[in-house]
């Protein structure tokens, strides 16, 4: 058995997520490097009756990696090799600790990339157990759509590999994707083969600003429907400019602002959708259109972007931080921004709004005091049961964690049950990261009190 750490100082670490949302001190740590350690792990929590958390970079959102009780946590900070990148398959085989960022400095050197970018330096591991997103999906898609093979180790030491390395398969169930954003609940991943892309020769990004929210989205909309070789596509409203303004020191107009890459394989392509950008957002009454097109300027305005939750973090000292990531179909985008700026209004609450708007997710940040926690329980509330109305989802890339628990059923419906009998087959002890998505124990028929 691999060394438990129990100091308290260490533990301390594993009490609090992203947002601030507090959990219990674990049993312990431990450190897996290889498959084999995980094995040795799992057979000793299933001998011994101990709940096990499995964790990367730790930068979920939705409480996937708090504990509850007596479970112990798996870092996998260890397990950071990457074991193969293969340009002529476009693929890279890591284990789950490798960071995005250092997958993506070791594919570069190939002239290719990967593509799913969360904001967060997360861990491939972690970003695979919570199907994560980000400013690229509207082109390249999440990780379901980004891994093609992964290696995991189940409740009952059984190692076992899902997938192929190839594009596509019509072979057998899709077992791969059943574990890809269950968080840890179903098995614990100990290896991923990703795909990779080519780093486009030519790649334009421009920063377009709006009167208003439905200028921003009816233009991002009608440039979709144009088939424009779109790759990013964000959001950001006038509150959310204003705090990047102050945190980055820059002077843009404080409106809501599409935040756009185009890319293509030449100077003359990139340059005539560049144009047929700029004429759409100008019948939109577009106020401003900037574009960057050197490495340099390019990486200053998605600073900008990236840097969006740090500003309000800035903007607001003292608080703590609740973010809502609903998703909706499109034509319900401008509603669910206007939703959520009325709510936050009547609550009292200072929100910002901002989405991966290529792809109909929609984040609002909310910052709170412990005087206004409960207006922004009510606020997240509310926000997620619009989403649900219009025909959207609880969480578009954060997961269901501890948080969204309480919708599962009310977007699913008896689907839920169908889940929960997927958890008692491969988990029948209920071990692996209990608590999280469904409320699951071997005596309980059903889920979440149902």
């Amino acid at each position: 058995m691999l060394e438990i750490d129990t100091r308290p100082v260490v533990l301390d670490q594993f009490t609090v997520d992203e947002t601030g949302r507090a959990g219990r001190r674990p049993r312990g740590v431990v450190y897996p490097v290889t498959v084999d350690d995980v094995v040795t792990v799992v057979d000793w929590a299933r001998e011994h009756r101990t709940p096990l958390i499995a964790r990367g970079a730790g930068t979920s959102l939705e409480g996937h990696l708090l504990a509850r009780g007596d479970e112990l946590i798996l870092d996998f900070t260890q397990a950071d090799k990457i074991l193969d990148i293969s340009p002529g398959d476009f693929t890279a085989t890591v284990q789950p600790g490798v960071s995005r960022t250092r997958l993506n400095a070791a594919a570069a050197e190939f002239g290719l990339q990967f593509t799913v970018d969360p904001g967060a330096d997360a861990s491939l591991g972690g970003m695979a157990a919570t199907n994560a997103s980000g400013t690229t999906t509207v082109r390249y898609g999440g990780m379901r759509a980004n891994v093609l093979a992964l290696q995991a180790v189940f409740a009952d030491g059984t190692v076992t590999r899902i997938g192929r390395a190839v594009r596509k398969s019509s072979s057998g169930y899709d077992l791969k994707d059943l574990l890809i954003g269950s968080a840890g609940t179903l098995g614990i991943i100990t290896e991923l083969t990703v795909k990779l892309h080519p780093i486009p020769e030519w790649i334009h990004s421009l920063r377009i600003s709006f009167p208003t929210v439905a200028d921003a989205v009816d233009t991002a909309v009608e440039m979709l429907g144009a088939a424009l070789p779109v790759s990013r596509l964000e959001l950001v409203d006038a509150p959310s400019m204003a705090a990047i303004n102050m945190f980055r020191g820059t002077a843009y107009a404080e409106t809501p602002a599409l935040f756009i890459d185009i890319e293509s394989g030449s100077s003359a392509a990139v340059a005539a959708n560049e144009q047929e950008i700029g004429r759409i957002a100008a019948a939109h009454d577009a106020i401003e259109v900037v574009t960057a097109r050197t490495h340099g300027d390019r990486h200053a305005l998605w600073e900008d972007r990236h840097n969006l939750y740090f500003a309000v973090k800035a903007s607001n000292p003292g608080c703590r931080f609740m973010i809502t990531d609903t998703a909706v179909p499109y034509s319900r985008i401008a509603g669910a921004v206007e939703t959520a700026t009325r709510l936050g209004a009547e609550l009292g609450l200072n929100i910002t709004v901002a989405g991966h708007i290529g792809d109909g997710n929609v984040h609002t940040i909310v910052p709170y005091t412990e005087s206004e926690y409960e207006a922004a329980q009510r606020f997240s509330d509310l926000v997620v049961r619009h989403a649900l109305e219009v025909g959207g989802t609880a969480t578009g890339e954060h997961g269901i964690g501890l948080a969204k628990k309480k919708y599962l059923r009310e977007e699913h419906g008896a689907a839920v049950d169908l889940m929960a009998a997927v958890k008692r087959a491969l988990d029948p002890l209920g071990l692996l990261n209990p608590g999280k998505v469904l409320d699951v124990n071997p005596g309980n028929p059903l889920p979440n009190g149902s």
